[in-house]
């Protein structure tokens, strides 16, 4: 039996690598890069878990994995992320978590707030083995 995907929560920081579409697509299809083909697989086979993941855009700020969004460009500079920071805040008090999980790049902390029980994964495509432990442990599919 599967654990109660609300338990958990998973950030991502975006991607460089987009899908080439003029189309908005879900933010977890747009994604190309960094850990995204890995969680993408992973999540297919659980699809309630989709709401427990959202993705730190450097231009949207925290969306939920479903939001359509379409290609930019536009990078996480430490100006950027302080302004994020407040809406991050808000995002996260309404998806309350007993456990996170980041698979971001150092940079991309700086735009969210201090989280309790939080498993920080910098490296999320060398390292995808302890982020799909840390998954396992959470019995997410």
């Amino acid at each position: 039996m599967a654990a109660d995907p609300r338990s958990g929560l998973v950030i991502v920081g975006c991607s460089r690598r987009k899908l080439d579409t003029a189309q908005p697509v879900p933010a977890l299809e747009l994604y190309q890069g960094w850990c995204f083909p890995q969680l993408r697989a992973r999540i297919a086979r659980g699809p309630a878990y989709r709401d427990r993941v959202l993705i730190l855009s450097a231009l949207h700020g925290l969306i939920p994995a479903d939001t359509p969004i379409t290609p930019y460009d536009q990078q996480l500079t430490p100006r950027r992320a302080a302004q994020l920071r407040p809406t991050t805040a808000a995002t996260l008090a309404s998806r309350p978590a007993s456990r996170v999980l980041l698979l971001l790049e150092p940079r991309y902390r700086d735009a969210l707030p201090d989280l309790p029980n939080t498993i920080e994964i910098n490296d999320a495509v060398r390292d995808w083995p302890k982020a799909a432990a840390v998954l396992d442990s959470w019995g997410w599919p």
